[in-house]
Protein backbone atom coordinates (compact mmCIF):
# COMPACT_ATOMS: atom_id res chain seq x y z
CA UNK A 1 0.00 0.00 0.00
CA UNK A 2 3.30 2.28 -0.44
CA UNK A 3 5.44 1.17 -2.80
CA UNK A 4 3.91 1.75 -6.38
CA UNK A 5 4.65 1.19 -9.77
CA UNK A 6 2.69 2.38 -12.54
CA UNK A 7 1.26 -0.36 -14.84
CA UNK A 8 -0.52 -0.14 -18.78
CA UNK A 9 -3.70 1.40 -18.67
CA UNK A 10 -6.46 -1.41 -17.25
CA UNK A 11 -9.63 -0.43 -19.17
CA UNK A 12 -10.41 2.28 -21.75
CA UNK A 13 -13.57 3.22 -24.45
CA UNK A 14 -13.43 0.07 -26.55
CA UNK A 15 -17.28 -0.98 -26.29
CA UNK A 16 -20.69 0.79 -27.23
CA UNK A 17 -21.79 1.07 -23.73
CA UNK A 18 -18.62 3.01 -22.72
CA UNK A 19 -17.38 4.98 -25.71
CA UNK A 20 -17.59 8.01 -23.87
CA UNK A 21 -16.10 6.91 -20.83
CA UNK A 22 -14.77 4.29 -18.24
CA UNK A 23 -15.88 5.60 -15.28
CA UNK A 24 -15.51 4.98 -11.25
CA UNK A 25 -16.11 0.95 -9.99
CA UNK A 26 -14.73 -1.46 -7.80
CA UNK A 27 -13.47 -5.07 -7.71
CA UNK A 28 -13.73 -7.88 -6.01
CA UNK A 29 -11.89 -12.04 -6.39
CA UNK A 30 -14.49 -13.96 -7.52
CA UNK A 31 -14.63 -18.16 -6.68
CA UNK A 32 -12.12 -18.95 -9.52
CA UNK A 33 -9.49 -16.82 -8.04
CA UNK A 34 -9.99 -13.96 -11.26
CA UNK A 35 -10.25 -10.40 -10.28
CA UNK A 36 -13.46 -8.73 -11.32
CA UNK A 37 -14.07 -5.33 -11.77
CA UNK A 38 -17.16 -3.29 -12.08
CA UNK A 39 -17.67 0.05 -13.49
CA UNK A 40 -20.10 2.54 -15.21
CA UNK A 41 -19.95 2.27 -18.90
CA UNK A 42 -20.77 6.10 -20.03
CA UNK A 43 -22.08 7.78 -22.89
CA UNK A 44 -23.66 11.03 -24.20
CA UNK A 45 -27.55 11.00 -25.49
CA UNK A 46 -26.36 13.84 -28.46
CA UNK A 47 -22.59 11.67 -28.83
CA UNK A 48 -21.19 14.97 -28.59
CA UNK A 49 -21.43 16.39 -24.64
CA UNK A 50 -23.61 16.14 -21.44
CA UNK A 51 -26.11 18.95 -22.66
CA UNK A 52 -29.41 16.30 -23.64
CA UNK A 53 -27.65 13.70 -20.52
CA UNK A 54 -26.02 10.98 -20.30
CA UNK A 55 -26.70 7.26 -20.72
CA UNK A 56 -24.96 5.11 -18.09
CA UNK A 57 -24.67 1.23 -17.37
CA UNK A 58 -22.74 -1.15 -14.73
CA UNK A 59 -20.18 -2.77 -17.35
CA UNK A 60 -18.09 -5.99 -15.82
CA UNK A 61 -14.15 -6.90 -16.74
CA UNK A 62 -12.24 -9.98 -15.69
CA UNK A 63 -8.58 -10.55 -15.10
CA UNK A 64 -6.03 -13.17 -14.79
CA UNK A 65 -3.17 -11.17 -13.81
CA UNK A 66 -4.37 -7.79 -12.17
CA UNK A 67 -2.80 -5.92 -15.51
CA UNK A 68 -4.99 -7.10 -18.51
CA UNK A 69 -8.57 -7.14 -18.35
CA UNK A 70 -11.20 -8.48 -20.81
CA UNK A 71 -15.29 -6.75 -20.91
CA UNK A 72 -17.80 -9.10 -20.81
CA UNK A 73 -20.21 -5.93 -21.24
CA UNK A 74 -22.97 -4.72 -19.73
CA UNK A 75 -24.64 -6.43 -16.04
CA UNK A 76 -27.36 -3.96 -15.04
CA UNK A 77 -28.88 -1.32 -17.82
CA UNK A 78 -31.17 0.37 -15.49
CA UNK A 79 -34.00 2.79 -16.71
CA UNK A 80 -33.36 4.72 -19.54
CA UNK A 81 -34.76 8.32 -18.60
CA UNK A 82 -32.10 8.18 -15.45
CA UNK A 83 -29.49 10.91 -15.79
CA UNK A 84 -26.71 9.52 -13.42
CA UNK A 85 -26.78 6.34 -12.85
CA UNK A 86 -23.42 4.94 -11.81
CA UNK A 87 -20.42 4.37 -9.70
CA UNK A 88 -20.91 0.64 -8.11
CA UNK A 89 -19.55 -0.80 -5.47
CA UNK A 90 -19.24 -4.49 -4.88
CA UNK A 91 -18.77 -6.85 -1.96
CA UNK A 92 -19.33 -10.70 -0.88
CA UNK A 93 -21.63 -11.04 2.20
CA UNK A 94 -22.88 -14.24 3.72
CA UNK A 95 -22.34 -16.23 0.47
CA UNK A 96 -23.89 -13.59 -1.93
CA UNK A 97 -23.01 -11.03 -3.83
CA UNK A 98 -24.06 -7.19 -3.02
CA UNK A 99 -23.39 -3.85 -5.27
CA UNK A 100 -24.47 -0.44 -4.60
CA UNK A 101 -24.75 2.43 -6.66
CA UNK A 102 -25.66 5.69 -6.94
CA UNK A 103 -28.97 7.19 -9.03
CA UNK A 104 -30.77 9.83 -9.28
CA UNK A 105 -34.34 9.40 -9.30
CA UNK A 106 -37.11 10.43 -11.49
CA UNK A 107 -37.89 13.22 -8.92
CA UNK A 108 -34.38 14.67 -9.01
CA UNK A 109 -33.21 13.23 -5.63
CA UNK A 110 -29.74 11.34 -4.99
CA UNK A 111 -30.52 7.82 -3.83
CA UNK A 112 -28.27 4.49 -3.43
CA UNK A 113 -29.39 1.58 -5.18
CA UNK A 114 -29.26 -2.17 -3.96
CA UNK A 115 -28.95 -5.09 -6.12
CA UNK A 116 -27.61 -8.83 -5.57
CA UNK A 117 -26.64 -11.30 -7.44
CA UNK A 118 -25.35 -15.48 -7.17
CA UNK A 119 -22.93 -15.25 -9.74
CA UNK A 120 -21.93 -11.65 -10.31
CA UNK A 121 -23.60 -11.62 -14.13
CA UNK A 122 -27.05 -11.69 -13.34
CA UNK A 123 -28.39 -9.03 -10.87
CA UNK A 124 -31.79 -7.76 -9.31
CA UNK A 125 -32.83 -4.85 -7.98
CA UNK A 126 -33.79 -5.24 -4.45
CA UNK A 127 -34.26 -1.65 -3.16
CA UNK A 128 -33.59 2.19 -2.53
CA UNK A 129 -31.15 1.53 0.45
CA UNK A 130 -30.50 5.22 1.04
CA UNK A 131 -31.99 8.86 -0.02
CA UNK A 132 -29.98 11.89 0.75
CA UNK A 133 -32.66 14.01 2.83
CA UNK A 134 -31.57 16.97 1.37
CA UNK A 135 -33.73 17.86 -1.37
CA UNK A 136 -30.86 20.19 -2.99
CA UNK A 137 -28.70 16.45 -3.32
CA UNK A 138 -29.86 15.17 -6.63
CA UNK A 139 -27.54 12.58 -7.04
CA UNK A 140 -25.09 10.92 -4.48
CA UNK A 141 -21.57 9.60 -6.06
CA UNK A 142 -19.30 7.03 -5.46
CA UNK A 143 -21.42 5.40 -2.65
CA UNK A 144 -19.75 2.70 -0.40
CA UNK A 145 -21.42 0.77 2.63
CA UNK A 146 -18.53 -0.27 5.00
CA UNK A 147 -19.28 -2.33 8.12
CA UNK A 148 -18.39 -1.60 11.83
CA UNK A 149 -19.55 -4.54 13.69
CA UNK A 150 -23.59 -4.42 13.67
CA UNK A 151 -23.34 -0.57 12.35
CA UNK A 152 -22.47 0.10 8.92
CA UNK A 153 -21.60 3.08 7.30
CA UNK A 154 -22.65 4.69 3.53
CA UNK A 155 -19.83 7.05 2.68
CA UNK A 156 -20.56 9.03 -0.48
CA UNK A 157 -20.43 12.27 -1.85
CA UNK A 158 -23.57 14.23 -2.52
CA UNK A 159 -23.76 16.53 -5.48
CA UNK A 160 -25.93 19.70 -4.96
CA UNK A 161 -26.58 23.16 -6.19
CA UNK A 162 -27.28 24.46 -2.72
CA UNK A 163 -25.57 28.07 -1.90
CA UNK A 164 -22.66 26.94 0.07
CA UNK A 165 -22.99 28.21 3.84
CA UNK A 166 -20.43 27.71 7.09
CA UNK A 167 -17.50 25.59 7.09
CA UNK A 168 -19.49 22.48 5.61
CA UNK A 169 -19.86 21.32 1.78
CA UNK A 170 -17.59 23.98 0.08
CA UNK A 171 -16.49 22.88 -2.21
CA UNK A 172 -17.96 21.53 -5.76
CA UNK A 173 -17.74 17.82 -4.61
CA UNK A 174 -17.65 16.84 -1.19
CA UNK A 175 -17.10 13.22 0.37
CA UNK A 176 -18.96 12.41 3.73
CA UNK A 177 -21.09 9.35 5.37
CA UNK A 178 -24.04 8.33 7.65
CA UNK A 179 -24.08 5.55 9.82
CA UNK A 180 -26.80 3.29 9.96
CA UNK A 181 -27.92 -0.23 10.88
CA UNK A 182 -28.57 -2.40 7.94
CA UNK A 183 -29.07 -6.57 7.26
CA UNK A 184 -29.30 -8.58 4.27
CA UNK A 185 -32.79 -8.43 2.81
CA UNK A 186 -33.88 -5.23 5.21
CA UNK A 187 -33.79 -1.55 4.93
CA UNK A 188 -30.84 0.83 6.38
CA UNK A 189 -31.70 2.39 9.44
CA UNK A 190 -30.05 5.55 9.60
CA UNK A 191 -28.55 6.63 13.11
CA UNK A 192 -26.77 9.83 12.16
CA UNK A 193 -26.98 12.98 10.35
CA UNK A 194 -24.95 13.53 6.99
CA UNK A 195 -21.11 14.53 8.06
CA UNK A 196 -17.71 15.35 5.92
CA UNK A 197 -15.37 12.66 5.59
CA UNK A 198 -12.58 15.61 5.11
CA UNK A 199 -13.08 18.61 5.96
CA UNK A 200 -10.34 20.47 3.01
CA UNK A 201 -10.57 21.45 -0.49
CA UNK A 202 -9.89 17.87 -1.96
CA UNK A 203 -11.21 14.38 -0.45
CA UNK A 204 -13.59 12.65 -2.81
CA UNK A 205 -14.77 9.13 -4.42
CA UNK A 206 -13.70 6.95 -1.38
CA UNK A 207 -13.01 3.34 -1.59
CA UNK A 208 -13.11 1.61 1.40
CA UNK A 209 -11.79 -2.33 1.67
CA UNK A 210 -10.63 -4.84 4.53
CA UNK A 211 -6.77 -5.40 4.75
CA UNK A 212 -5.71 -9.17 5.28
CA UNK A 213 -4.92 -8.52 8.98
CA UNK A 214 -8.56 -6.89 9.52
CA UNK A 215 -7.95 -3.45 9.04
CA UNK A 216 -10.69 -1.18 7.39
CA UNK A 217 -8.97 0.85 4.76
CA UNK A 218 -9.94 3.83 2.86
CA UNK A 219 -8.74 5.84 -0.19
CA UNK A 220 -9.60 9.29 -1.34
CA UNK A 221 -9.07 10.80 -4.33
CA UNK A 222 -7.86 14.51 -4.43
CA UNK A 223 -8.88 16.37 -6.81
CA UNK A 224 -11.69 18.41 -8.47
CA UNK A 225 -13.72 19.68 -11.14
CA UNK A 226 -14.84 23.31 -10.08
CA UNK A 227 -11.87 25.04 -8.43
CA UNK A 228 -9.05 25.68 -10.89
CA UNK A 229 -6.29 23.44 -10.63
CA UNK A 230 -2.90 24.40 -11.34
CA UNK A 231 -1.82 20.81 -12.28
CA UNK A 232 -4.67 20.69 -15.24
CA UNK A 233 -4.18 23.81 -16.56
CA UNK A 234 -0.04 23.54 -16.54
CA UNK A 235 1.07 20.16 -16.10
CA UNK A 236 -1.78 18.37 -18.00
CA UNK A 237 -2.62 15.85 -15.02
CA UNK A 238 -5.64 15.76 -13.08
CA UNK A 239 -5.08 15.31 -9.18
CA UNK A 240 -3.96 12.10 -7.17
CA UNK A 241 -5.12 9.85 -4.38
CA UNK A 242 -4.38 10.44 -0.90
CA UNK A 243 -2.67 8.44 1.71
CA UNK A 244 -4.05 5.59 2.27
CA UNK A 245 -6.38 5.55 5.91
CA UNK A 246 -7.26 3.05 8.66
CA UNK A 247 -10.76 4.04 9.45
CA UNK A 248 -12.89 3.18 12.90
CA UNK A 249 -15.92 3.90 13.92
CA UNK A 250 -16.22 5.66 17.34
CA UNK A 251 -18.96 4.84 20.18
CA UNK A 252 -20.63 7.61 19.38
CA UNK A 253 -20.95 7.43 15.89
CA UNK A 254 -17.87 9.24 13.83
CA UNK A 255 -15.66 8.15 11.48
CA UNK A 256 -12.31 7.97 12.88
CA UNK A 257 -9.23 8.20 10.20
CA UNK A 258 -5.48 8.22 10.55
CA UNK A 259 -2.71 6.90 8.03
CA UNK A 260 -2.14 4.07 7.57
CA UNK A 261 0.90 2.57 9.51
CA UNK A 262 2.89 1.73 6.89
CA UNK A 263 3.46 5.02 5.73
CA UNK A 264 6.48 5.20 8.38
CA UNK A 265 8.53 3.16 6.34
CA UNK A 266 8.63 6.12 3.98
CA UNK A 267 10.59 7.86 6.71
CA UNK A 268 14.13 8.61 6.00
CA UNK A 269 15.59 11.59 8.13
CA UNK A 270 14.18 12.68 11.77
CA UNK A 271 15.00 15.68 13.52
CA UNK A 272 13.62 15.54 17.12
CA UNK A 273 13.01 19.18 18.34
CA UNK A 274 11.71 17.85 21.95
CA UNK A 275 9.79 20.43 23.99
CA UNK A 276 10.06 24.16 23.61
CA UNK A 277 8.11 27.82 24.59
CA UNK A 278 8.18 29.68 20.46
CA UNK A 279 8.37 33.31 21.57
CA UNK A 280 5.75 36.02 20.97
CA UNK A 281 5.32 36.19 17.31
CA UNK A 282 8.01 33.88 15.96
CA UNK A 283 8.64 31.99 13.10
CA UNK A 284 11.14 29.30 13.59
CA UNK A 285 12.29 26.99 10.74
CA UNK A 286 12.60 23.81 11.17
CA UNK A 287 14.12 22.59 7.64
CA UNK A 288 15.17 25.01 5.35
CA UNK A 289 13.87 22.88 2.03
CA UNK A 290 11.32 19.39 2.39
CA UNK A 291 9.44 18.81 -0.46
CA UNK A 292 7.71 15.39 1.52
CA UNK A 293 7.58 15.50 4.88
CA UNK A 294 5.84 13.61 7.73
CA UNK A 295 5.29 16.36 11.31
CA UNK A 296 4.17 15.66 14.39
CA UNK A 297 3.59 18.19 16.77
CA UNK A 298 1.97 18.23 20.14
CA UNK A 299 1.37 21.52 22.23
CA UNK A 300 0.06 22.16 25.82
CA UNK A 301 -2.59 24.49 25.20
CA UNK A 302 -3.04 25.21 28.90
CA UNK A 303 0.48 26.91 29.24
CA UNK A 304 -0.12 28.49 25.70
CA UNK A 305 -0.91 32.39 25.02
CA UNK A 306 -0.90 32.20 21.58
CA UNK A 307 -4.15 33.16 19.05
CA UNK A 308 -2.26 30.89 16.96
CA UNK A 309 -0.55 27.65 16.79
CA UNK A 310 0.56 27.71 13.25
CA UNK A 311 3.09 25.45 11.09
CA UNK A 312 4.09 26.73 7.59
CA UNK A 313 4.69 24.27 4.95
CA UNK A 314 5.68 24.60 1.03
CA UNK A 315 7.78 27.71 2.49
CA UNK A 316 9.04 29.41 -0.48
CA UNK A 317 9.56 32.95 1.51
CA UNK A 318 8.94 34.59 4.61
CA UNK A 319 5.76 35.49 2.92
CA UNK A 320 4.52 32.29 1.07
CA UNK A 321 3.27 29.09 2.33
CA UNK A 322 0.58 26.77 2.57
CA UNK A 323 -0.14 27.64 6.65
CA UNK A 324 -1.78 25.02 8.31
CA UNK A 325 -3.10 26.30 12.24
CA UNK A 326 -4.99 26.06 15.51
CA UNK A 327 -6.98 29.16 15.99
CA UNK A 328 -7.95 29.26 19.61
CA UNK A 329 -10.48 31.98 19.03
CA UNK A 330 -12.46 29.85 16.19
CA UNK A 331 -11.60 26.29 18.10
CA UNK A 332 -10.63 25.02 14.89
CA UNK A 333 -7.65 23.52 12.73
CA UNK A 334 -7.56 25.38 8.69
CA UNK A 335 -5.28 24.90 6.02
CA UNK A 336 -4.98 28.28 4.52
CA UNK A 337 -3.33 28.33 0.82
CA UNK A 338 -3.96 32.61 0.07
CA UNK A 339 0.11 32.58 -0.51
CA UNK A 340 1.18 29.30 -1.76
CA UNK A 341 1.40 29.74 -4.94
CA UNK A 342 -0.09 28.69 -8.45
CA UNK A 343 -4.00 27.24 -8.45
CA UNK A 344 -7.10 28.22 -6.01
CA UNK A 345 -6.11 30.34 -3.18
CA UNK A 346 -8.93 29.90 -0.11
CA UNK A 347 -8.75 27.95 3.11
CA UNK A 348 -10.63 25.25 4.93
CA UNK A 349 -11.27 24.73 8.60
CA UNK A 350 -12.10 21.42 10.61
CA UNK A 351 -13.35 21.47 14.13
CA UNK A 352 -11.47 21.11 17.35
CA UNK A 353 -12.50 18.71 19.78
CA UNK A 354 -11.20 20.58 22.81
CA UNK A 355 -8.84 19.70 25.64
CA UNK A 356 -5.50 21.87 26.63
CA UNK A 357 -3.79 18.79 24.16
CA UNK A 358 -3.40 19.93 21.02
CA UNK A 359 -1.80 17.01 18.37
CA UNK A 360 -1.57 17.29 15.11
CA UNK A 361 -0.29 14.92 12.13
CA UNK A 362 1.08 16.63 8.82
CA UNK A 363 1.50 14.65 6.04
CA UNK A 364 3.47 16.98 3.00
CA UNK A 365 3.69 16.12 -0.77
CA UNK A 366 4.90 17.67 -3.86
CA UNK A 367 1.78 18.91 -4.43
CA UNK A 368 -0.45 18.08 -1.28
CA UNK A 369 -0.98 18.72 2.66
CA UNK A 370 -2.90 16.06 4.89
CA UNK A 371 -3.44 17.44 8.45
CA UNK A 372 -4.96 15.03 10.89
CA UNK A 373 -6.30 16.24 14.35
CA UNK A 374 -5.98 14.57 17.63
CA UNK A 375 -6.03 10.55 17.12
CA UNK A 376 -7.84 11.13 13.65
CA UNK A 377 -10.82 12.57 15.03
CA UNK A 378 -10.96 14.92 12.19
CA UNK A 379 -9.01 15.82 8.80
CA UNK A 380 -8.09 18.53 6.28
CA UNK A 381 -6.64 17.61 3.16
CA UNK A 382 -5.94 19.80 -0.03
CA UNK A 383 -3.91 20.45 -3.46
CA UNK A 384 -0.88 22.81 -2.62
CA UNK A 385 0.77 24.11 -5.80
CA UNK A 386 4.03 25.94 -3.83
CA UNK A 387 6.15 28.73 -5.56
CA UNK A 388 9.11 28.51 -7.00
CA UNK A 389 12.20 27.61 -4.80
CA UNK A 390 13.23 25.39 -1.56
CA UNK A 391 10.24 24.54 0.41
CA UNK A 392 11.05 24.83 4.20
CA UNK A 393 8.99 24.37 6.99
CA UNK A 394 8.37 26.91 9.99
CA UNK A 395 6.34 26.94 13.23
CA UNK A 396 4.90 30.28 14.02
CA UNK A 397 3.29 31.68 16.97
CA UNK A 398 0.69 34.26 16.64
CA UNK A 399 0.00 37.25 19.17
CA UNK A 400 1.70 34.65 22.02
CA UNK A 401 3.52 32.48 23.23
CA UNK A 402 3.39 28.52 22.31
CA UNK A 403 4.64 25.66 24.75
CA UNK A 404 5.03 22.78 22.75
CA UNK A 405 5.26 19.61 24.05
CA UNK A 406 6.98 17.45 21.53
CA UNK A 407 8.30 18.17 17.60
CA UNK A 408 9.38 15.81 15.35
CA UNK A 409 9.68 16.55 11.40
CA UNK A 410 10.22 13.19 9.12
CA UNK A 411 11.71 13.26 5.37
CA UNK A 412 9.83 10.70 3.44
CA UNK A 413 11.33 8.88 0.77
CA UNK A 414 9.54 8.39 -3.09
CA UNK A 415 6.71 5.91 -3.45
CA UNK A 416 7.72 4.89 -6.72
CA UNK A 417 9.04 1.73 -7.58
CA UNK A 418 11.28 2.82 -10.04
CA UNK A 419 14.96 1.66 -10.98
CA UNK A 420 16.37 5.60 -11.19
CA UNK A 421 14.94 6.59 -7.45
Amino acid sequence: MITWRREPIALAPSIEEDKDGVWSGSAVVDDEGRLVVFYTGHRWRNGVDDAEGNLQVQCMAVSTDGVTFEKKGPVIEGPPELQHFRDPKVWRQDGGWYMVFGASSAEGRGEVWLYTSTDLRTWQFDRVLYRDPDPNVFMVECPDLIPFGDRWVIAYGPMTQAKQHGYALRNGHNGGYVVGRWAPGGDFEVLTDYRPLDWGHHYYATQGFEAPDGRRLMIGWMGGFVLPLASQAEDGWSGQLAVPREVRLSDDNRLISIPIREVEALRTETADFGSFVLGVNEDRVLWDDAETADIELEVDLAATTAEQVGVQVHRTSESRCTYVAYDDLAGRVSLDRRTTGPGDRGYRSAPFGGGDRLRLRILVDRGSVEVFVGDGDESVSSLSFPADGPRGIALSSVSGTVAVTSLRVHRLKTIWDRPDR
